[in-house]
């Protein structure tokens, strides 16, 4: 998978290789477009590999001198996507952790068909309320915000009336997530109890990667949520980041369709999870 700066800056350099398609289709060279719109011919430059995002009136200026200005709409979408692609922690949570957790409101209610890979930790569908603390706590505590982590704990609870609707939630997880000890072993035991009566509802799939999977084609990898075939987020150490791009969400499709062949399912998972259980009893 590629890092945060290089998606964002792929995507940069895919919105200029178009705006370059539009002005040669158009019979233009960077130095007549630029002499049209009263541009430096470097600022063309620039704009056509990505080392300079365009504002949305450069797109309208640059669409309008090629002959194209229902192009715009589209570009203007598209640059859009990339600037809310890579967002640091340190900005969404500002004013605390339930500001975090209420921003994504929107697409979880949007959202009919979640993938969600997980190598570390129990994602937040199927969360408990101590281990959701838990960890609210930690990052609390790790980045210096606000002391609000019950009033996000409730937000993320109520987000989690989700799984009860018409929503679907395939879930990876790998068997190392079932042993991290978040918030202690009774934390962690009264977590997994609840992951065993959550894979009975049927519109939750929750698959296993044993630890001993023969990982020679698809080793683990970032954890990720892919919402519809839309967007995908990724949480990183220091940013949340986000994709709309067809080329990548498709690639974390892929992704999760190889990581879904190595899991089991069923009672070979269910036995998996009693037995994390067990070691902490």
């Amino acid at each position: 998978m590629a890092s945060s700066s290089s998606s964002v800056q792929e995507a940069r350099k895919a919105l200029g290789r178009r705006l370059g398609e539009i002005r040669t289709e158009a019979g233009l060279t960077k130095r007549a477009l630029a002499a049209r719109l009263g541009w430096h011919e470097s600022k063309c430059s620039r704009f056509e590999s990505g080392t300079r995002p365009p504002s949305e009136r450069d797109l309208r200026s640059w669409t309008a001198a090629c002959g194209v200005p229902g192009d715009a709409e589209e570009l203007i979408t598209t640059a859009r996507g990339i600037d809310g692609m890579y967002v640091e922690w340190r900005k969404m949570e500002r004013t605390g952790l339930k500001q975090a957790q209420e921003s994504v409101l929107p697409l979880w209610e949007r959202t009919r068909r979640f993938r969600i890979y997980s190598p570390w930790l129990i994602p937040g569908p199927v969360q408990t309320a101590p281990y959701i603390t838990a960890l609210l706590t930690s990052l609390r505590d790790r980045r210096g915000l606000a002391d609000d982590v019950p009033a996000a704990v409730k937000v993320r609870m109520e987000k989690q009336e989700l799984v009860h609707g018409r929503h679907t939630f395939a879930i990876l997880l790998e068997e190392g997530a079932l042993r991290y000890r978040i918030g202690g072993s009774d934390v962690l035991a009264g977590q997994l109890d609840h992951l065993l009566d959550v894979m009975t509802l049927p519109q939750v799939s929750i698959g296993i990667i044993p630890q001993d999977a023969d990982r020679s084609t698809l080793w683990p990898v970032e954890g990720f949520f892919l919402y519809d075939d839309e967007t995908v987020n990724v949480e990183l150490v220091s940013a949340h980041l986000t994709m709309v791009q067809k080329h990548e969400i498709s690639l974390y499709a892929k992704t999760f369709s190889e990581l879904a062949e190595l899991a089991v399912y069923g009672v070979e998972a269910r036995t998996i999870i009693t037995s994390a259980v067990k070691s902490l009893r």
